[in-house]
């Protein structure tokens, strides 16, 4: 049931990837201060968990006065905590220019485990040391979960054609991973904020005791200028998970309004 947990968690974030080289990125970040983002986790028609992104102003003080804290919190709903309770808060610093991390935390509860997590990056030598030593980056980019997430929403996709790919480092669960992403293209869905146009990713998975041989996860990101996930969806062993954003609040741009680096 953990590791079921924690295929809803990456769905939750966003499932970031990463790449043997540096990755273009635009000069404006897609996200300012005060966006607020609510998602629904789904284990077929239950509700399974509850999770809220959100963007601030960082009251830590660093090198650089342009920090945005980035914090991401989920738990279990009231039912599916029958079966596994969790309680998740990761939070990121990050330079607003490059959007590369110099502070990750996460406090984690599920059921009777708990993590704590404290780790600093050194972008200057690629690597970040956390509670269980230092770990080095195969490039020069290196992100922790949280920020990996927001870094891929201002990446440069201009020049990315169907059946591209791409990858993204991050540090995670005293690890650096390496995740690939396929661009399929884009599509329009519904949603509970309405019918929207889409990129759609195809995040990599591994099969195993979660998902079957042929498991695909889709991801979908509007095509606007502000490239939130609404929807993402894989099938697993037995039955299937979905996320769906219920609540977008403080967004850079009216949802749905396309921008010079839409598709």
């Amino acid at each position: 049931m953990k590791k079921f947990y924690i295929a809803l968690v990456l769905l939750f974030i966003g499932i970031v990837p990463n790449m043997a080289q540096t990755l273009p990125y635009l000069k404006e970040p897609t996200f300012k201060e005060g966006e607020k983002l609510s998602y629904r986790l789904k284990y077929g028609i239950l509700s399974a968990a509850n999770g809220v992104l959100s963007v601030n102003k960082s009251k830590l003080q660093f090198s650089n006065k342009n920090v945005f804290h980035l914090s991401a919190f989920g738990q279990t709903s009231s039912g599916f905590s029958i079966f596994y309770t969790v309680k998740n808060k990761y939070d990121s610093y990050i330079d607003g220019t490059t959007y590369q991390p110099y502070l990750y935390t996460e406090d984690i509860r599920e059921n009777n485990y708990t993590r704590k997590e404290y780790a600093t990056f050194d972008h200057r030598n690629h690597s970040v040391k956390g509670a269980k030593g230092t770990f080095k980056s195969p490039t020069s980019q290196l992100f922790d979960l949280v920020s990996a997430y927001y870094f891929s929403r201002n990446l440069d996709l201009a020049s990315l054609k169907s059946g591209d790919s791409f990858k993204i480092p991050y540090f995670l669960n005293d690890e650096v991973a390496e995740l690939k992403v396929t661009y399929v293209g884009t599509e329009k869905i519904k949603t509970s904020l309405g019918t929207l146009e889409c990129i759609k990713l195809n995040p990599e998975i591994k099969p195993g005791r979660i998902f079957k041989k042929d498991s695909k996860l889709y991801l979908w990101v509007t095509n606007d200028g502000n490239r939130i996930p609404v929807k993402a969806q894989v099938d697993i062993i037995i039955g299937s998970v979905t996320m769906e954003l219920t609540k977008a609040e403080g967004l850079k741009y009216d949802l749905g309004k396309k921008v010079s680096y839409s598709k």
